[in-house]
């Protein structure tokens, strides 16, 4: 079997050709309680550095990672019948990564990162329609900088599941686990 990395590019590439948002994964973070919460966001970036995403460092998921850095994620892409899970810890991205991830988006989410108070409750859309105004206005026709609430996290994975659907529920499910030489062992689990 080749390296998981390997394997998750070859799929995510095929997903790409097949479905409208392949690079949507759920992720699921706990909060002090051990409680649960998952959601849906984008990957930016994978290799065998670790898989990447973005958000509001203010915002539910990113408060509940301060506490606690483990995390999953789980890509399903129906079209293929397939799915993998990845469970790890994630770490902060370097500054220039977030500025330059920042800097490719366009300048509408860029202002849209300033005027959203992602995860806490707003008195109706007319209040987050005049914060976007108010940063528009701020920032003109200039360059719109990375909020200081704003970057990323890459998740250094220890477990990943490659999950093929087959007729009859006789699922493939293989493994990579990450062994103590931060080198792979495999298995293959029963559907």
């Amino acid at each position: 079997m080749q390296n998981p990395f390997e394997r998750f590019a070859k799929w995510f590439e095929e997903a790409n050709k097949s479905e409208d948002m392949a690079e949507a994964m759920s992720v699921a973070t706990v909060d002090n309680e051990g409680r649960p919460s998952v959601r849906m966001v984008l990957l930016k970036d994978h290799g065998p550095g670790g898989f990447t995403f973005y958000t509001n460092l203010q915002s539910r998921k990113g408060q509940e990672l301060k506490n606690n850095q483990n995390m999953a994620f789980c890509f399903h892409w129906k079209s293929l019948a397939r799915q993998i899970r990845i469970e790890g810890e994630v770490n902060p991205v370097s500054d220039a990564d977030a500025d330059a991830y920042f800097a490719s988006r366009a300048r509408d989410s860029q202002i849209g990162a300033w005027a959203s108070k992602q995860s806490q409750p707003m008195e109706g859309r007319f209040e987050f329609e005049a914060r976007i105004l108010k940063y528009t206005t701020r920032f003109g026709i200039g360059k719109v900088p990375r909020p200081p609430f704003w970057s990323g996290y890459r998740m250094k994975p220890r477990r990943i599941e490659f999950w093929q659907d087959r007729k009859f529920r006789l699922h493939d499910r293989h493994v990579y686990v990450r062994n103590a030489s931060d080198d792979w062992d495999t298995e293959t689990l029963y559907p």
